[in-house]
């Protein structure tokens, strides 16, 4: 009997381990993804003839940052790249929910074969929108190229209106992009291997879903860009 227990413990303690490396290996990908949005923010901080324009961050819901969004050679004039998205709660931001963005035109400069993208979202309905199925950019969402410069002065009356304000980063500079026609919605493989079955994405950006500690960086570096007050528009 005690041969029996020694080789049950045995067998559960290999399975454990066994488990604790799949877990490990599924969100390899979604800690680099995390990594690399933080330092879109960090990179974007430092080009300051290129900033959002302060009044313009300070109203932004939500935020989505996709690290590279590749030429795909598989869709024809399309792209494809896979990013985080935070939006304010009472408490702060909350835990990054990962989404997806498909096809699309994005105006890839000359030679460039991927790009950065910061987008933001500037009304929460926007955000749950999305996160319940890939929305198509400038035709379920309104979309437009962002503001830059240290004041709003530039801002029309399309991006005063606009649900999404995006911003694109290829070779070293910021500017306004248009993203219209791509389709943006939740990875639900990458919300799953980091926060399980029993929270949907929308769970993940009320804030009532604890924060990976894999995530601190991304939320250090939204805060410092975004501040931390909750904007009239998240609620």
């Amino acid at each position: 009997m005690r041969r029996i227990i020694v080789a049950a413990c045995c067998t559960w303690l290999f399975a454990s381990a066994a488990w604790a490396d799949m877990t490990t290996d599924t969100t390899a990908a979604e800690k680099e993804r995390l990594s690399q949005a933080a330092a879109v923010l960090q990179a974007r901080a430092e080009t300051a003839e290129h900033e959002i324009p302060p009044g313009t961050a300070a109203r932004a819901a939500c935020v989505v940052v996709i690290p590279s969004v590749k030429k795909a050679a598989f869709i024809v004039g399309g792209e494809f790249g896979k990013g985080v998205l935070t939006c304010r709660t009472d408490q702060g931001w909350s835990g990054p929910a990962f989404v997806q963005l498909e096809k699309g035109s994005l105006g890839f400069q000359a030679g460039a074969e991927e790009i950065e993208l910061v987008l933001l979202i500037m009304n929460r309905r926007g955000a749950d929108r999305l996160l319940q199925d890939k929305v198509t950019l400038g035709a379920g969402m309104s979309v437009a190229a962002g503001p830059v410069g240290g004041t709003a002065s530039a801002a029309t009356d399309a991006r005063l209106t606009a649900e999404i304000l995006s911003y694109s980063r290829s070779r070293g500079a910021f500017i306004g992009a248009d993203i219209s026609g791509g389709r943006l919605g939740p990875d639900a493989d990458a919300n799953r291997n980091v926060y399980g079955t029993s929270h949907t994405a929308q769970d993940i950006i009320s804030g009532r879903v604890e924060s990976p500690g894999d995530a601190r960086d991304f939320i250090t570096a939204v805060q410092h860009e975004f501040g931390s007050t909750p904007s009239s528009a998240s609620r």
